[in-house]
């Protein structure tokens, strides 16, 4: 069997020295990670980026895995709270702005350190707490849900678990490929529309509200005088 990898710091710096000590090591991890990627990273290279012995990145955490590990807490935290900060203002904003704020919300929590989130997402594996990056998206599609569960009547999805799955999946997609390829596009608020007017388009389907603003065009009536025998025949 395979051993399990430590992925817990060994202790909690309590004082502010060691505070100071363990921010300068985690932050020399994230540069290492961004510049060489996670396999050449190394306890080494990050204790001699943070200007601290090895002995002390030790004290603090047994495996360059838990440098990682903790590395994620920190960038999820930093995401969750602007997540989380959408939640009072989404509640109560009709659909179609909601979907904007959704948008507009999980592009600004990628625009955290969008360098490091990419090395996170496609470098690291997924060993012991290392897949907790998957928790904004979790805690996202939570919020949604709660929000189409009480605008149900304005959706037409019936199944509103996998409506709210697919929504911010489908937000997570686009801004994840406009980190990767068009970082551009996180800061142009026409990616935003857009990104939103494709969710609000799925969202609303077939719904009744969409029914009742769609304007139905009469197919056209024949004329039938003009179509007359009689003034046919008297044409020629």
């Amino acid at each position: 069997m395979a051993r399990r990898i430590a992925t817990s710091p060994r202790k909690k710096a309590s004082q502010e020295r060691a505070r100071a000590t363990v921010d300068a090591i985690l932050a020399a991890t994230a540069r290492i990670l961004v510049k060489s990627g996670y396999d050449r990273a190394s306890t080494n290279k990050i204790a001699q980026a943070a200007g601290v012995s090895i002995g002390s990145v030790y004290q603090y955490f047994p495996s360059k895995e838990a440098l990682v590990a903790a590395v994620i807490e920190r960038h999820i935290g930093s995401m969750m709270e602007i997540v989380r900060s959408s939640t009072a203002r989404v509640a109560f904003l009709p659909l179609r702005e909601a979907a904007r704020e959704l948008v507009r919300v999980m592009i600004e929590a990628h625009r955290v350190e969008p360098k490091l989130h990419r090395v996170l997402v496609e470098q690291i594996p997924r060993v012991g707490d290392l897949d907790h990056i998957e928790r904004v998206d979790e805690e996202a599609t939570m919020l949604v849900r709660a929000y189409l569960e009480a605008r149900k009547h304005e959706i037409g999805v019936e199944d509103l678990e996998l409506a709210s799955f697919m929504a911010v999946s489908c937000v997570e997609a686009m801004t994840h490929v406009a980190v990767l390829r068009r970082p551009e596009l996180l800061s142009d608020p026409r990616f935003v529309d857009e990104v939103a007017a494709m969710v609000v388009r799925y969202l609303e389907g077939d719904s009744p509200t969409t029914r009742a603003k769609t304007v139905r065009v009469p197919a056209a009536i024949p004329n039938r005088e003009a179509r007359s025998p009689s003034r046919v025949r008297d044409a020629t």
